[in-house]
């Protein structure tokens, strides 16, 4: 959710400098050096198109066509909102809130005098509510851009030329959208780890355990960060008897240190457990269970722990493969991040980037 909001900034701000000058459809920008002057109106050309529709993409959007901009978003999922809305912070806080709820009923209503008979899960109905609020915010945004006029294309687009981009839409077809100014907003995905396959089955990323369609019995994630850690809560309020294997010494490590203990505290009360400084070295699908090979960070006897399901949750990189880079030239260091000034423009003229 915090890179949400930090997404949504940067497109602001990307534009927070704009001034329209009184008496004309004429624009000055501070930006001037960033984006090319004039309109595209009365052709195919836009003023700016925008790769992405997660929250910085569509707030970008949103907010050029506001100030008058010809504009265009363009999005592969078919579904705005990002991996925020749709595979991260809104479905996750959903099933928190949910499996909360069930804990909640469970374990502490009968200290308040509620008492209740035979509490169950219907894991098919919590992921139902999930998905709803999912498709109204999602449609919520769509409603923004008819409003706002933003021309919403939906597909895979990768750069033919620093104008040009070509779009393989989701009905079958191929399009091209042109554009004096580019915007990359495309994200981030789920990172892999070497020698193990996410199916979204019995070992899946972040967006697998979020449609889960039983409670595994055990359940292994491998990664304590903060998203690991959520979704593993959530599973364990449900049932599920969590292992968290991390390499560090410690969770979440960008976080204080005090709040960090603290926290670690209340997820073991929830029958959470943790094998810190251990590391994964093999992986076998081949029987009924996961059976994960660990040993120690720094090397030592080796033991198996065994999983319905793991979920692997080593973090996130930016998403910007199969966009074309290579062919307009536009620089990456070594894990794809997009290299920018201070005004968000790469060193390709015309292109900018935003949020990696």
């Amino acid at each position: 959710m915090a890179m949400a909001n930090l997404a949504r900034k940067k497109a602001i701000n990307l534009f927070n400098n704009t001034v329209i000058s009184s008496g004309a459809l004429r624009y000055s920008y501070s930006l001037s050096s960033t984006f090319s002057r004039g309109f595209a109106s009365g052709s195919d050309e836009n003023d700016v198109v925008v790769i992405g529709g997660g929250p910085g993409g569509y707030v970008a959007a949103i907010k050029a066509a506001q100030l008058g901009l010809k504009t265009t978003c363009i999005e592969k999922r078919g579904a705005l909102g990002g991996t925020c809305l749709n595979v991260g912070c809104i479905p996750s806080k959903a099933l928190l809130h949910s499996s909360h709820m069930y804990h909640e009923a469970k374990t502490s209503f009968a200290k308040h005098g509620v008492k209740l008979d035979n509490v169950e899960i219907d894991l098919a109905a919590m992921m139902g509510q999930k998905d709803k609020a999912i498709s109204t915010l999602t449609k919520g945004i769509e409603g923004l851009f008819k409003k706002n006029k933003v021309t919403y294309v939906k597909g895979h687009g990768k750069f033919l030329s620093p104008s040009e981009i070509s779009v393989d839409t989701l009905e079958g077809g191929t399009t091209v959208v042109k554009g004096k100014n580019i915007i990359i907003a495309t994200g981030s995905d789920v990172k892999g780890l070497p020698g193990i396959t996410i199916d979204e089955k019995r070992i899946v990323s972040s967006t697998g355990a979020l449609s889960l369609t039983e409670i595994p019995k055990k359940l292994t994630v491998i990664g304590a960060g903060y998203i690991g850690l959520e979704m593993g809560s959530v599973w364990a309020r449900l049932g599920s008897e969590v292992t968290v294997v991390e390499f560090a010494p410690a969770i979440v490590p960008s976080m204080d240190g005090e709040i960090r203990k603290q926290f670690q505290r209340s997820l073991e009360k929830q029958k959470m457990k943790f094998m810190l400084n251990t590391k994964v070295v093999a992986v076998d699908t081949t029987t009924d269970v996961v059976k994960l090979t660990l040993e120690p960070s720094s090397g030592g006897d080796q033991s198996v722990l065994e999983a319905d399901v793991v979920l692997v949750s080593a973090g996130r990189n930016p998403f910007t493969s199969g966009l074309g880079l290579e062919t307009i030239g536009v620089e990456t260091d070594k894990i794809g991040r997009i290299p920018v000034d201070e005004r968000f423009a790469t060193n390709v003229n015309g292109v900018l980037r935003l949020v990696m």
